[in-house]
């Protein structure tokens, strides 16, 4: 691993999330590392290492384009990194959520809308690489900008069909 500041690596491994490749996650996160937020995401980013990062960085893309993250502040006291940011994209394909079991729980069908959503990152790094992500996340906000909530009685209905499909899919 090459020699690198914490906070670089912090940032970094927040940026790959919208377009990196597998072995830019293999260079920023550690085999060992675990993403505390991930509680509802597919079952293969509950895991460890650069291979659950990857799958939750696939998730996102999948639902939403144009998948980027403005930084704001970057905050460091030794191994652990602080990254205030906003993520952005557009909502346009179906957005899953998954229960502790790793089956489907609640579906978003695309709107096309935008967002904007504040998050906070807590990263400690370890030789070089994240070794541990909790989040802070603005997820009520990010579902109030693309039309999630309060959902219209239409939207409650594209969603249980949604959900369906990719049940049958599964």
């Amino acid at each position: 691993m090459t020699t690198t500041t914490p906070t670089a690596v912090a940032v970094g491994s927040i940026q790959i999330m919208a377009d990196g490749e597998f072995a830019d996650f293999e260079r920023f996160v550690h085999p060992e590392a675990v993403n505390r937020e991930d509680v509802v995401g597919p079952p293969e980013g509950r895991t460890t290492g650069p291979a659950a990062f990857y799958a939750t960085a696939l998730w996102l893309r999948a639902a939403f384009a144009d998948l980027a993250y403005d930084i704001h502040h970057v905050v460091a006291d030794g191994d652990l990194v602080t990254v205030n940011s906003t993520m952005n994209g557009r909502h346009v394909a179906p957005f899953a959520l998954y229960t502790p079991a790793g089956e489907v729980d609640t579906v978003f069908p695309p709107t096309g809308g935008t967002f904007a959503a504040s998050q906070s990152h807590w990263f400690r790094i370890k030789d070089g690489q994240v070794v541990d992500h909790w989040a802070n996340r603005d997820d009520l906000g990010q579902a109030k900008q693309l039309g999630w909530v309060p959902p219209s009685p239409l939207y409650l209905i594209r969603m249980a069909r949604a959900k369906a499909r990719l049940k049958r899919a599964m």
